[in-house]
């Protein structure tokens, strides 16, 4: 169960921001990484959570 977890987190990881950036350094991709993992854990909606970010569960 837990690999499908890192699974998921590493394609969406991959297609919804590293994909789409073209980072020069590994501080500007450390810093674009951040901003989505903060995004995703704050504000983008899950539905095994019905419809609420991680943070609020």
């Amino acid at each position: 169960m837990d690999n499908i977890f890192i699974e998921r987190l590493w394609r969406s990881l991959k297609y919804e921001c590293v994909y789409l950036h073209a980072w020069e350094t590994g501080s500007q991709a450390r810093n674009g990484i951040g901003r989505w993992i903060t995004f995703c854990n704050h504000q983008r909606p899950h539905t095994a959570h019905g419809g609420q970010p991680p943070a609020v569960v």
